[in-house]
């Protein structure tokens, strides 16, 4: 039994060339915004510092 093969479009579209200073604005964008950390880092440490904080607030022997 044989296949059926689509016959293929004569007029075929080429494709536009590719930009090449796109791949160097690319690569350039690449990496960490930052050498701090990320915001949700900094995030989760300033909720653990506020939640030692108000646990020492709310010691009745004064935070010691």
């Amino acid at each position: 039994m044989t296949q059926f093969t689509s016959p293929r479009p004569l007029n075929m579209k080429l494709r536009k060339p590719r930009n090449p200073l796109v791949a160097h604005a690319l690569m350039r964008q690449a990496g960490k915004h930052g050498h701090f950390g990320s915001n949700s880092g900094q995030r989760q440490t300033a909720r653990r510092e506020l939640h030692k904080q108000t646990l020492e607030m709310t010691r009745p022997d004064g935070g010691a």
